[in-house]
């Protein structure tokens, strides 16, 4: 059979990128392939522009439960430990000081709590008061008349170039792949059928066939799944974030702030931008959008294809709308997108974490953010925050990776080597992977599939 693969990839970004990596360094396969639909690697999500270029760990966001931030964790530091290894210190992974701060009393009280409850999780962690921070960020006390009180560290790694992560994994998989390992560009999948025991592709550069496929296309991986019959009982809500640049000087650290719970997206944050020389960055802000990539304006169809409204979608909309601070939080990032009020109204949000910024001091960062395929489980009329996954139990897999999905991508990546080794009986040697990726050789890594937010259905 020509063009014939043990194993193939849809989607170029890191998600794709660090499964392609696992398999050539970690199994016995043949034979991999991935198909990318633009002409580079890493062109939407997980290019550094357009995300947070944040590593979650989870001691600074506030979002994360403790069970999930010890999830988080881990596979943080999975990527940390690839990064180092390779030798990506200061060219694609960087430490700067980060916190989240609390600020008022009702804030203040709450970081001071947490810090008790993720010392323990975190070691590393400090809590500063205000004549700490003083010293380490003065523009976060510098004309605050509020309590302030920040939790964090000094000297941990926390920022990353995800765009070059994800070509690096695509460069060291090439290295290590004994078989064929083969990456095509400019290679969009229009369709995939089950042929057999087989699966077959379509493409601009004619058929491929696989025993196993993983689609790792974000918020198109859903779309492909209802083309197939599977995950229908699901609906993408796809969610653009935006930036605001600011001189570097106005920020050294990597800034968060508390998460408000009944708001299903983080709050804003403000730290260094690792590829804006001279540049800080404050957002993201985050507004639901009627297409499935920011800024490509032909994919408004296929939004609607992969939402499937119905009374369940729209019962979802109904109770996000029907609560006063999620409207409000609505309305204002709907605000923040529009040109001549928009500064002056983002200066307020930015203004909790720098007091003394002005309106003159900050910028829109245009065509700077990327987009998040949030789930609509339809069934339980609900939000769904966090990675998903359509586990077909049939050799294809389906993934959809927010936030903090490029964290997790080597995480996530293991789930799916797991089940690839499960279905097609290939080698896997994971001992060597934890102990180049974990640093605990011989405890057991298998990535629950209990992670909040995480599905796995066969529908």
């Amino acid at each position: 059979m020509q063009h014939y693969y043990n194993v193939i990839i849809v989607g170029g970004g890191i998600s794709g990128t660090a499964l392609l990596y696992e398999l050539a360094e970690y199994t016995d396969l043949q034979s991999v392939a991935l198909f990318e639909k633009y002409p580079k690697l890493a062109s939407l999500n997980t290019n550094g522009k357009n995300n947070s270029q944040t590593l979650h760990c989870g001691d600074i966001e506030t979002n994360y439960t403790y069970e999930k931030a010890k999830k988080v964790k881990r596979t943080a530091r999975m990527l940390s430990n690839y990064a180092l290894k390779h030798g990506y210190k200061d060219k694609y992974i960087f430490k700067f000081p980060k916190m989240v701060i609390g600020v008022g009393e009702k804030e203040s009280s709450f970081i001071q709590d947490r810090f008790e409850t993720f010392k323990t999780l975190y070691p590393y962690l400090e809590l500063y008061e205000r004549n700490d921070l003083a010293k380490i960020e003065p523009k976060l006390v510098e004309g605050r008349r509020e309590n302030i009180v920040a939790m964090g560290a000094l000297d941990e790694y926390c920022a990353i170039d995800f765009g070059g992560v994800a070509e690096s994994f695509a460069e060291n998989a090439k290295k290590a792949m004994k078989g064929v390992c083969d990456i095509y560009l400019d290679a969009e999948v229009y369709q995939i059928d089950r042929l057999g025991d087989k699966f077959q592709l379509l493409t601009p550069k004619g058929k491929y066939f696989a025993d196993y496929v993983v689609v790792d296309a974000g918020a198109h991986s859903l779309l492909q799944a209802h083309k197939m019959g599977y995950g229908k009982e699901y609906a993408c809500l796809p969610i653009g974030g935006s930036f605001y640049y600011a001189p570097a000087s106005i920020l050294g650290s990597k800034v968060y702030t508390v998460q408000n719970d009944k708001l299903p997206f983080a709050a804003i944050h403000g730290d260094p931008d690792i590829l804006a020389k001279g540049k800080s960055r404050f957002g993201p802000t985050a507004l639901a959008l009627p297409k499935l990539e920011r800024y490509t304006e032909n994919t408004y169809l296929e939004f609607f294809e992969s939402l499937r409204p119905d009374k369940s979608v729209m019962k979802v909309f109904y109770d996000l709308l029907s609560d006063d601070d999620i409207r409000d939080y609505i309305f204002k990032n709907m605000m923040y997108e529009v040109p001549g009020i928009r500064k002056g109204l983002f200066l307020k949000e930015a203004r909790k974490i720098i007091p003394t910024l002005e309106e003159k001091d900050i910028e829109f960062a245009e065509h700077v953010g990327g987009l998040r395929p949030q789930i609509i489980d339809k069934k339980n009329k609900k939000l769904l925050l966090g990675e998903a996954k359509i586990d077909t139990k049939e050799g294809i897999v389906f993934n959809m990776t927010p936030s903090p999905g490029a964290t997790s991508c080597l995480g996530n990546a293991l789930k799916d080597v797991e089940l690839i080794v499960e279905y097609l009986g290939c080698g896997f040697d994971k001992k060597r992977l934890q102990r180049d990726l974990l640093e605990e050789e011989g405890k057991d890594m298998s990535i629950s599939s209990n992670t909040p937010g995480y599905i796995v259905s066969a529908s």
